[in-house]
């Protein structure tokens, strides 16, 4: 029964360094909130988590069985201006911080891609320095580092329309090797991005054979390439040269086999789990599939008796304990233990990503907020606003159902705060 009482303050509540939040903390059944669900005021008590939380480790060495990459989001410093169209002012302490609780739990991290906000407020400048600081982080604690090489200093963000003319061939390879020289400096793994820059110029599958390979050849080590589907970014539209999907497939399937000693693997994000499996199983021996489909991880990852998809997924990044404890069970072939930490995950992953897709980010820092990893919510390019408040009350919900909030009470509280400052009064 839905209940109010007077205006809370706007501020939010003092928090705990990351290194600090509590890592299984007792739920209390005292932590409830008034939540816009449906379009109406409800009251809706947090579930008592804290079995749960108590079976999620607080840390973990790398799994055996699986690669795992988690893409990991910024920390906008919210004393800055961030707003559309402004140059990114990133928090690099809280930043940096947040990429040690997940090398903390024995993920690799996949840094500098779209839930860092490639394209969707984080400039080229802001992304270089990223990678620079995540690299020596990374060297220090001997963590798993990958980054995306992408084009973006060319221009055009997500959900801006390309004006002018398309840019040359030589020219995207040129920003491609740009980006990719700072990316071996800073030590990581190459994530060799896809291109809006090229979706755009690409004539078809031999204009992306010609730029792939000339980076591929290149390569002092294998790279990871990088498909993503339209429910992600719409401007990549015919990627590898063909709008239907099953002939894009054998397009890049040719791209891999000519340079597969150049390819640890391909992570792919179609949201589509048969195309997924299809592909995988026509991969030349060695070279690796990595979901990016975080509607469908769990039954991927986990695989059948053909092989299994390895994980570089955004979802990874607010579960990255209940990833954690997945890996660990199957490491130990307890397929039970990882379906029933994992599988309950997937309805908050579906609304995190739910469309228009590409505003997944948001949740994310939304949910790392609630967490206790950032004591705000503003995020670079403003794009705190991109999703609206019934969408974030749902949220809240199922994080709380899928034991992704490791403090209701200071969940709650934050929740209250963002509430207040939508006009949802308690």
């Amino acid at each position: 029964m839905a209940t109010t009482s007077a205006p809370i303050s706007l501020r939010s509540p003092a928090v705990p360094s990351p290194a600090s939040v509590p890592s299984s903390p007792s739920a209390s059944a005292s932590a409830s909130i008034l939540l816009p669900l449906d379009g109406v005021a409800t009251r809706y008590q947090l579930p008592d988590t804290a079995e749960l939380l108590a079976g999620l480790p607080s840390r973990s060495g790398p799994a055996r069985s699986r690669t795992a990459f988690a893409a990991a989001h910024v920390v906008a410093d919210p004393r800055q201006p961030n707003g559309p169209g402004l140059p990114a002012a990133v928090d690099w302490d809280a930043t940096l911080a947040f990429r040690h609780h997940l090398w903390s739990l024995g993920l690799g991290i996949a840094d500098a891609m779209d839930t860092a906000q490639r394209g969707m407020g984080l400039d080229w400048p802001a992304t270089r320095e990223l990678i620079r600081r995540s690299g020596a982080e990374a060297r220090a604690v001997g963590g798993r580092l990958a980054c995306g090489v992408g084009t973006d200093q060319l221009g055009a963000q997500l959900g801006t329309p390309s004006t002018g003319d398309a840019h040359s061939l030589k020219t995207i390879t040129a920003a491609y090797e740009e980006q990719w020289q700072v990316v071996e400096e800073a030590g990581a793994q190459v994530v060799l991005m896809a291109s809006r820059a090229l979706a755009r110029a690409a004539s078809g599958p031999d204009d992306y054979a010609e730029v792939y390979g000339r980076l591929l050849a290149q390569s002092a080590e294998p790279v990871i390439l990088h498909w993503l589907g339209t429910p992600f970014d719409p401007a990549l539209a015919g990627y590898w040269g063909s709008d239907d999907l099953d002939a894009a497939a054998e397009h890049v399937l040719a791209l891999i086999r000519d340079h597969a000693d150049k390819v640890d693997g391909i992570k792919v994000s179609l949201l589509d789990a048969d195309r997924e499996i299809a592909l995988r199983r026509a991969l030349p021996d060695g070279v690796r599939l990595y979901t990016g489909d975080d509607f469908h991880y769990p039954e991927l990852i986990r695989g059948d008796e053909h092989g299994f998809s390895h994980a570089l997924l955004g979802v990874f990044d607010p579960l990255a304990r209940h990833a954690a404890a997945a890996l660990e069970a199957l490491d130990r072939g307890d397929t039970d233990r990882y379906r029933a930490v994992l599988e309950p995950t997937v309805p908050l992953a579906r609304h995190v990503f739910a469309a228009p897709t590409r505003h997944y980010k948001t949740g994310v820092v939304f949910l790392a907020h609630l967490a206790g990893h950032q004591d705000h919510f503003t995020m670079v390019g403003g794009a705190q606003e991109d999703r609206e408040v019934a969408h974030l009350a749902r949220l809240f919900v199922l994080a709380a159902e899928a034991g992704a909030l490791p403090d209701p009470e200071l969940a709650a509280a934050r929740m209250r705060a963002i509430l207040a400052t939508k006009g949802f009064e308690q």
